[in-house]
């Protein structure tokens, strides 16, 4: 009864085995982008691949692959963001974080993953960092002439603003 790598609620068994193994096709793109982060938990190599649209493999590098899933202790996988990518889409965009050890460092893997659904099978088709969230000032912005709101008296310009 071992849990599933990639988070679920269910056993490896229940969850993400049965797609590894090809007895069940993922249903939406997030069950895609658990089984393949379970897939790299598992040292999966060939479902990674097969997983991969047929139109982007030609840059995928199964040794490099390989090496980064046996020599990473994988540690959680969190799903931030879907964007479509169910039952009844044909594309979807699974927001996601893989944490790892490396040389016993912890890491992060962010990346908005993009999935395709071609003749009823989701793909993955490529993957891009997540654009950073918009910083929105909370306070006024200070202008170079205010007093400078550290308290001294002085302008902004001549005190901390210099």
């Amino acid at each position: 009864m071992e849990p599933c790598p990639c988070g679920g609620s269910q056993t490896y068994s229940e969850c993400c085995e049965p797609l590894i193994q090809g007895r069940q096709p993922a249903k939406t793109a997030e069950a895609l982008m658990r089984s393949r982060y379970t897939a790299f938990v598992k040292t999966q190599i060939d479902y990674i691949y097969n997983t991969i649209a047929p139109d982007k493999r030609r840059d995928f590098n199964r040794a490099e692959t390989e090496a980064w899933s046996k020599n990473s202790i994988w540690q959680g996988l969190e799903i931030l963001q879907i964007k479509d990518g169910g039952v009844a889409d044909e594309t979807g965009t699974v927001e996601f974080v893989a944490r790892f050890l490396e040389k016993n460092k912890p890491m992060e893997h962010h990346e908005a993953a993009e999935f395709k659904k071609i003749d009823g099978t989701w793909f993955f088709v490529d993957g891009h960092a997540p654009k950073p969230a918009q910083f929105i000032r909370q306070a006024p912005k200070t202008g170079r002439n205010d007093p400078c709101p550290c308290g001294s008296g002085k302008k902004f310009k001549k005190c901390c603003g210099a």
